[in-house]
């Protein structure tokens, strides 16, 4: 008997040495979780929940080194949205605004990098070679142009200008030249509800504040439903 209380005891010892020594790693484990939680709130944008600028670019960055010529850069731009605000008020803005993110996200996939630029800008990178570029383009028109309901039960008519620009055309796979042509296709398409793909002359015309003179050729795809 009195063996079997002294393996009994040892068994308890172990056992407290062992719950001792799990609660520091379970503490940690807790801590690495929220801090986890919270450095992937400093990345994402809170209300539309897509990156932030810094993380958008480093994350596009490396899907264009990744995929190279089988990349495509895409910039949207709300159209009307001030209207929008001013109208209907900004809590209406903020629903459009998260309603075409979310729009961005299911378009692209979790492999993309989808960014908030500011204000209602949006820039996507993703896999995307040009022998489904139009179709997929074209798809995301028509998700853009999908009316938003709002809490209210109201419905507001939403468009969004779109412009794309891959290194096989522009010949370059520096993520900023390859905005700059999608900014300065989206700008040739603004307000026709189609999605416009950049030409080599894009990427070479000047852009001050997002706005520039000169349209060169296009291609562009999409007509909205």
């Amino acid at each position: 008997m009195d063996s079997v209380l002294r393996v009994q005891a040892r068994i308890g010892q172990r056992a407290l040495l062992l719950t001792t020594a799990a609660l520091p790693l379970t503490g940690w484990a807790v801590h690495a979780v929220a801090l986890h939680k919270q450095l992937a709130a400093t990345r994402k944008d809170p209300l539309t929940g897509l990156l932030r600028r810094d993380s958008y670019t480093a994350r596009a960055r490396r899907l264009l080194a990744r995929h190279g010529d089988d990349t495509t850069v895409v910039m949207v731009d709300a159209d009307r949205f001030k209207e929008i605000n001013d109208s209907l008020g900004h809590a209406a803005g903020d629903t459009v605004l998260a309603s075409i993110a979310a729009r961005l996200t299911a378009w692209a996939g979790p492999r993309a990098a989808a960014g908030r630029l500011g204000g209602d800008e949006f820039a996507v990178v993703l896999e995307l070679p040009a022998a489904r570029r139009e179709q997929r383009l074209a798809q995301l028109v028509r998700m853009l142009h999908t009316p938003v309901v709002l809490e209210d039960g109201r419905t507001v008519d939403v468009a969004a200008s779109v412009g794309a620009a891959s290194p096989d055309v522009i010949g370059a796979r520096d993520l900023t030249r390859l905005q700059r042509a999608a900014d300065a296709a989206l700008y040739d398409g603004k307000h026709s509800g189609r999605a416009v793909l950049a030409t080599t002359a894009h990427a070479t015309v000047p852009s001050v504040n997002r706005r520039r003179a000169g349209r060169p050729g296009t291609a562009v795809w999409g007509r909205a439903a």
